[in-house]
């Protein structure tokens, strides 16, 4: 008798196993590891030059120290934080509310604080708990972090594109779905957004924007999801412009955090600042935050306690700031991406057809070419000329990008940067030559 092993249909399953969306990610590794000689500047990870193996234990014991010195834990206690499974909203929860105070301006209680496993599961936790029924929606600009359209996708919420300017949304557009959104009978619940270098476009909302956006956001009834994995990271030397959650006075706006890119991504650690009161018949009103930590119990239990520890230990020694952490990375990124926009310059300046946008900080500079820029140009780069790069149009829902592609100098060195350009310009030149536009 022949025994055929179980298989599924791809329609018995869910639907986001077939979105664009949740295949971008695959596609870009699967690339990558097909073509191991490409040089890539595609990864948007940070570089790992400043990562040390003999930092792991002194963080440890730094974290350790502080929990016997300033929470006057036994050593019992200083065990089970750190073995034990732990509180589902996080054991770091008040060196993140330092660190918010310290580096952004931003005066929160440490209840408000999930400490999540990196920053999409704070994005997914915070779109389960806004999505009750298949008539929430979520905007989100346009061109965007494909990751949130995962999130959305993953908790069967539409997502609306919402149109992006020099200055970042475009508030008539804004509103615009908004309005056409509730006359179809939805409820649009949020606003995504990456204020600071955003990831794809790098762009960088100015600060009356800022407060713009904020007060579209209070006569709109709109919450606001601010993801700012970048902020740190300004190249021109210029002054940090102001999180919209410092600038927010009504609890307008999540506030997502990364410590991926200021700390170490392998330890996954990520937060959400969600200081919004609930209010419940007959009971004490709770803060989003709790409600999302309800959701995490059934997800991921807790955050790794190894992990926030880690982590936790690096703060400490920094004082709790980050840009004081990140000194030296800050000036590497910034000297990279000024290579990066000379190299553009030097090899491009001339050419028709060709321009760049112009970031004032971040990891990501977005090209546009006389080709189509798509997942079969990625490929003939791979093998042809050895190169990585992005997609734009992975970054869209529906058209757009279909000509421009994203560069990222975060995980290279400068060397890596010229031959990276150098082979770009190959890639150009073979492509207009043989008439492959």
């Amino acid at each position: 008798m022949t025994h055929h092993p179980y298989s599924f249909d791809r329609a018995e399953l869910h639907g986001s196993l077939a979105d664009p969306a949740m295949e971008s990610m695959n596609f870009l590794n699967q690339i990558a590891e097909q073509y191991p000689t490409a040089l890539s500047l595609a990864a948007g990870r940070p570089t790992e030059a400043v990562f040390d193996l003999a930092d792991l234990p002194r963080h440890l014991e730094t974290f350790c120290r502080y929990l016997r010195e300033e929470k006057n834990a036994t050593e019992s206690d200083v065990r089970r934080t750190v073995f034990q499974y732990g509180r589902t909203k996080g054991i770091i929860h008040e060196l993140i509310a330092a660190n918010l105070r310290v580096d952004e301006g931003i005066d929160v209680d440490p209840e408000a604080v999930v400490v999540t496993v990196g920053c999409q599961e704070a994005m997914f936790l915070a779109l389960r708990a806004l999505r009750r029924d298949e008539r929430d929606v979520l905007l989100a600009v346009s061109p965007s972090y494909v990751g949130i359209a995962g999130a959305a996708r993953l908790v069967d919420m539409k997502l609306l594109p919402v149109r992006e300017g020099a200055d970042g949304v475009l508030l008539d557009d804004l509103a615009a779905q908004v309005r056409a959104a509730r006359a179809a009978g939805l409820r649009p619940r949020a606003l995504y957004l990456i204020p600071d270098f955003a990831n794809p476009s790098g762009l960088t909302m100015p600060l009356n924007a800022r407060h713009s956006l904020l007060a579209a956001a209070r006569e709109l009834g709109l919450l606001l999801l601010e993801d700012n994995p970048y902020g740190l990271f300004r190249a021109d030397g210029g002054e940090r412009l102001p999180t919209l959650k410092s600038l927010d006075t009504t609890s307008q706006v999540v506030y997502l955090g990364s410590l991926a890119k200021t700390a170490f991504p392998g330890a996954r650690v990520g937060y959400a600042v969600a200081d919004q009161t609930v209010r419940s018949p007959g009971t004490d009103r709770s803060l989003l935050a709790d409600e999302m930590a309800k959701i995490k119990s059934m997800l991921t239990v807790n955050t790794s306690p190894m992990a926030q520890a880690l982590v936790g230990g690096k703060l400490l020694e920094s004082d709790c700031s980050l840009v004081k952490a990140n000194a030296d990375t800050i000036a590497g990124y910034s000297r990279n991406l000024e290579r990066l926009l000379t190299g553009l310059q030097d090899r491009f300046g001339h050419q028709p057809g060709i321009s760049w946008s112009r970031p004032i900080g971040g990891f990501f500079v977005v090209v546009t070419v006389p080709f189509q820029a798509d997942n079969a140009t990625l490929e003939y780069s791979a093998g042809k000329h050895r190169l990585l790069w992005t997609p734009m149009s992975h970054f869209y829902q529906g058209e757009g990008g279909e000509r421009q592609l994203r560069l990222s100098v975060s995980s290279v060195v400068p060397e890596q940067i010229d031959l990276g350009l150098d082979r770009l310009r190959s890639l150009v030149d073979d492509l207009t030559a043989n008439h492959r536009l």
